[in-house]
């Protein structure tokens, strides 16, 4: 199920339109039920829901859909896909189950301290377990791929730290817009400002290797 570098699953090529689809459609159709559903109380098996916890009920078997096409269709799942999904399961089902929106609202939270966690594990071996997940989008140098690193195991810190802040400070509308733009905002910047970073430490290719010689 995992991908694999050696001797594993070989990854399917996807339409990249139809695979962010799959990606990303769970998390903008929950932002358009939760502005249709906000304000609105349903009664459902006797019990009193939000529109918050309907969008959640509904948001959790669709990322666990949109998840399985992606694997029927490339024939590779990343491990960090794996715990993402197992948390969203987790964390959205509590919400549902006990009606409280706080666990669907930490789940970023556990998510980030996670990643940072496992990546800060891997520091502290003097490996760069960034490097197994991404080095065939980026390859670099054993250097770069420390300082990458580093920078993202504080950065994942942070953004658990500013989700904490955001849903126990702010309204759930506010936390729902930080979730589903401030968040991609946020990682998509990180990788921008690393543009330097990746050209600094790019491994020359066999072209560029062989027009020196």
């Amino acid at each position: 199920m995992l991908a694999q570098k050696d001797g594993g699953s070989v990854p399917h090529k996807v339409n990249p339109l139809l695979k962010t689809a799959l990606e990303l459609g769970p998390v903008v159709l929950f932002f358009i039920a939760y502005l249709r559903l906000k304000g609105q109380m349903f009664q459902i098996g006797g019990s009193e829901y939000d529109g918050f916890i309907v969008a959640t009920a509904g948001f959790v078997p669709l990322m666990v859909l949109s998840t399985l096409a992606l694997w029927r269709l490339t024939g590779t799942l990343s491990k960090m896909q794996v715990l993402t999904l197992v948390l969203i399961v987790v964390f959205g089902g509590l919400s549902v189950w006990l009606n409280d929106d706080r666990f669907f609202k930490m789940k970023p939270t556990m998510i980030y301290l996670l990643f940072g966690s496992i990546l800060a594990v891997g520091l502290l071996r003097s490996e760069s377990y960034l490097k197994v997940v991404m080095e065939e989008m980026m390859p670099l140098k054993a250097e770069g791929w420390m300082i990458l690193t580093r920078r993202l195991c504080m950065f994942f810190f942070a953004l658990a730290v500013a989700n904490e802040i955001l849903w126990r400070t702010q309204s759930t509308e506010t936390w729902v817009y930080f979730k589903t733009f401030g968040l991609s905002a946020a990682m998509f910047g990180f990788f921008m400002l690393h543009a330097k970073l990746f050209q600094t430490y790019a491994l020359e290719t066999t072209e560029d290797e062989a027009t020196k010689d």
